[in-house]
């Protein structure tokens, strides 16, 4: 059988990518995910010769193509490639270079309900005041952490949230941020007290962060890195490592591992779930769910405390 056109696939692709950018908005990280997925795909193709056409690629080629995958990754990236599939070939199918979807009977593979990784209240609180105890807690450096962690924690961002942050985006008199979300979804979140008082403390130290040699400093950026560039992603999960090493023992702690014990610790003290959905920028409810790792008694707990009707039985025992 001839060779697949790659032209062909890979023009595919990159209209795809095109209509992800351009009207749906993606971030570059989905960007490249996709574009990632997508490139081992056209190369499957390629190797193994399976096509001339994308209207020859069908489902057995695409099981074929996951059948092989499955050999190196786990369920959940297997599960992620194929969702990257069935946003492409719909893609196809809406733009009417398809008649139908190869991807509309594939299976998803079996995951495991694994729960997402969280702190107690006490280990949080330590990873907190880490930058605070050590010996360069009078550094600018210091003060700067200290408020990534309170957002990452006390106002639930996400990473990615936190490096788009911009200074005219914290709010102290109103004691809110701004936070442009998944698909640019824009959301106004709360700013507890120890996160506006690390604001405080950081911002005189902000003009630190500025290029060794030129002096140029991002006039925008709220969290600035040594060279006065916005701090990307990378280096906020290596820093929230370092903390998280120093205060509570957890070398492997990750920026979302905050964001999950900030929605569980608000539901043990009683916040009721739709708040927290709407704070943390969920689009479900169910997402929210299992941010929350409560047992239980603990969710009886916050029942009789918030309810009305078990706070009147209470008190009529």
């Amino acid at each position: 059988m001839a060779g697949v056109d790659r032209n062909e696939v890979e023009s595919a692709v990159q209209g795809f990518l095109d209509y992800l950018h351009g009207e749906r908005r993606a971030s570059p990280h989905t960007l490249d995910a996709y574009r990632r997925d997508l490139n081992q795909l056209t190369t499957f193709l390629v190797q193994r010769q399976k096509s001339t056409r994308l209207v020859d690629i069908d489902r057995l080629v695409l099981r074929s193509f996951l059948g092989s995958i499955a050999q190196q990754l786990a369920p959940p990236s297997v599960a992620r490639k194929l969702s990257a599939l069935r946003a492409f070939f719909g893609y196809l199918e809406r733009q009417g270079k398809l008649s139908n979807n190869p991807t509309a009977l594939l299976a998803s593979p079996k995951l495991g309900k694994k729960l997402p990784g969280f702190l107690s209240a006490e280990a949080a609180g330590a990873v907190m005041a880490a930058p605070s105890e050590t010996p360069s807690r009078e550094q600018p450096h210091a003060f700067r952490d200290t408020l990534l962690l309170e957002l990452l924690y006390g106002a639930g961002l996400r990473v990615s949230e936190l490096a788009r942050l911009d200074m005219d985006d914290i709010s102290l008199d109103d004691c809110t941020v701004r936070v442009l979300g998944k698909g640019n979804k824009e959301r106004i979140v709360p700013l507890g007290s120890k996160a506006k008082q690390a604001t405080l403390a950081y911002l005189p130290h902000r003009g630190a962060f500025r290029h060794p040699k030129t002096g140029v400093q991002d006039p925008r950026a709220l969290v600035l890195g040594e060279r006065g560039r916005r701090l990307g992603v990378r280096r906020i999960q290596d820093i929230v490592q370092a903390y998280g090493a120093l205060g509570a023992g957890r070398g492997d702690l990750h920026p979302h591992a905050l964001r999950h014990s900030c929605a569980t610790h608000m539901l043990e003290g009683g916040a009721d779930l739709r708040v927290i959905q709407e704070m943390l920028g969920h689009a479900s409810i169910s997402t929210t769910q299992r941010y929350t790792h409560l047992s239980l008694d603990q969710l009886l707990g916050v029942y009789d405390r918030a309810h009305p009707l078990a706070r009147k039985s209470k008190d009529d025992e």
